[in-house]
């Protein structure tokens, strides 16, 4: 199984073993690109450029498949979470053709990589529906039908959905597919070391030196190339697609159906957040795939209710559903409703990003790989200009504000706290965290299963946002831009670089 950003092992995690690179030395001279991040933009992106004659190293702080695509339903679309109405809205009706072209292309690309190297995920074509259920739904899915009709989306009104829920109107919508994707990003990665590229998995890259050349410090040594890509779903550090990507947990539960009626496409309801719906099969076992409850990183007290309404809604369509995996991820949404993808604000041309692919990761990610390929390589890129970060404008004194919070100041260290004089403990439960005030001071508390009890500074290292407990993943999770760190401050995935600061507590052990 693969390890992941969750306390809750996915579904795909599950039914996978770790990657085992067959590259046992990468020296720390110069390459070509250095690709951060191992999911499915990292891999992907990687991949491509190796094959284009790049010399390339890619560095995973874990291990592949850890963070956003081995939690996502893996949806491949071109039906997408920003409907083509808000696209023609925000950039034109051209630039909603030019999306729709895109995507299509992306599931061509996946298509393609599925058949030469024969992989087996269980790719499959699909169709997907989006479906109303009153007036004002019907009025919306109309509109959303007619922009994406325009686009260049086939797609057609009809009147039966494939899961058994009460509707007034149904959008259908061609070309969609679906797949395992770590089965998928596992053999990419294979074939990316056959090209002679290079993987290090755990790395966490600490610190960023731009330059003529782009210098990397992990915790395995310092590497330098030309060019860099922050494939880590958010960049890290600060840069203002900090201030334009607002982070985002979906819920998502995975079981098997005693009467075998599963849904054979995507399904979509219009309510926001929305729930959706598909089929994968797994070592012979159909599974019903269900994903919804979708809420700010850190806004919600209880996230275990999320996964108690998101069963309830399944066994009311479902009544013979029988959980076998539940899980959450992070995504994150653009401000505009299209992904960054280029190069970094703030920063020289040889610095790369993409990011803010909402829930369609999966089909951005490929669109990523084929615009940075391109734009490495020499060749101008058909789809750039409009995913381009440089949209971005600058805000004024944002050069002083990165300045200003690029350190968090340590305020705990070398002090001793009592357990016996955390009287706010008393009610704590064990496996159980939260944050508490104690002469003058804030503390992140978690209460092991032991009984042992342990302590955060829970100001978050990258711009000293205050973090917030997560019950069902036993995480401290930052609700301004997403980093997440593990019970005992260890980061977990997000823009933060550095852990929490761990504060000494004399250890208090319940009987």
């Amino acid at each position: 199984m693969i390890t992941r950003d969750s306390r809750l092992p996915s579904l795909w995690q599950d039914t996978v073993d770790s990657f085992n690179s067959t590259v046992t030395n990468s020296d720390a001279g110069n390459y070509d690109v250095l690709i951060v991040g191992g999911g499915i933009t990292g891999i992907t992106t990687a991949l491509m450029l190796q094959q284009s004659g790049k010399n390339c190293l890619l560095l995973e702080a874990e291990e592949l498949g850890y963070g956003t695509t081995g939690g996502t339903t893996a949806h491949l679309n071109t039906l997408l979470d920003t409907p083509y109405t808000t696209i023609s809205k925000n950039f034109g009706k051209e630039a909603a053709k030019t999306v729709a072209r895109a995507t299509a292309e992306a599931i061509q690309l996946v298509t393609w990589n599925v058949a030469k190297y024969n992989i087996d995920c269980g790719f499959a074509d699909a169709a997907a529906y989006l479906y109303a259920e009153n007036e004002d739904q019907d009025k919306e899915l109309r509109d959303i039908f007619e922009a994406t009709v325009e686009a260049g989306v086939s797609a057609n009104m009809i009147s039966e959905l494939p899961i058994p829920a009460m509707f007034t109107s149904v959008m259908r919508a061609e070309g969609q597919a679906k797949f395992h994707p770590l089965k998928y990003i596992l053999v990419l990665a294979a074939e990316f070391e056959k090209a002679g590229g290079k993987i290090i998995q755990h790395c966490r890259v600490t610190n960023v030196e731009d330059g003529a050349n782009v210098t990397v410090e992990t915790a395995v040594g310092s590497f330098s190339a030309k060019d860099l890509i922050y494939a880590t779903h958010i960049p890290p550090g600060i840069n203002l697609l900090h201030l334009r990507c607002a982070p985002y947990r979906s819920y998502v539960m995975a079981g098997t159906l005693d009467d075998d009626n599963y849904p054979e496409d995507l399904v979509y309801d219009m309510y926001d957040p929305y729930f959706y719906y598909r089929t994968h099969e797994v070592d012979g076992q159909k599974m019903l795939i269900v994903g919804g409850k979708d809420h700010k990183t850190g806004h919600e007290e209880n996230t275990f209710r999320n996964y108690l309404q998101l069963e309830a809604k399944i066994k009311s369509l479902y009544p013979s559903f029988h959980l076998t995996h539940q899980w959450s991820s992070e995504f994150f949404e653009p401000a505009d409703g299209l992904p960054y993808i280029g190069h970094l604000p703030q920063h020289t041309g040889h610095i790369h990003v993409a990011t803010g692919f909402g829930g369609n990761g999966m089909v951005y990610s490929h669109i990523s790989a084929m615009i940075l390929t391109d734009m490495l390589t020499g060749k101008e890129s058909r789809y750039g200009d409009l995913f381009n970060p440089k949209r971005i404008k600058p805000i004024a004194g944002f050069t002083n504000f990165i300045r200003h919070n690029a350190d968090v100041t340590k305020e705990f260290l070398g002090k001793l706290f009592s357990a016996e004089k955390l009287t706010e403990l008393s009610d704590l439960a064990a496996g159980e965290g939260k944050l508490v005030s104690f002469e003058g001071k804030k503390l992140g508390i978690y209460k092991a299963e032991s009984g042992e009890i342990t302590a955060v500074n829970p100001i978050c290292t990258h711009m000293k946002c205050d973090v917030k407990w997560n019950t069902s993943e036993r995480s401290w999770d930052c609700p301004c831009h997403g980093g997440r760190f593990d019970c005992y401050g260890k980061v977990l995935t997000g823009p933060p670089s550095h852990d929490l600061e761990q504060i000494s507590i004399e250890q208090l052990i319940n009987k």
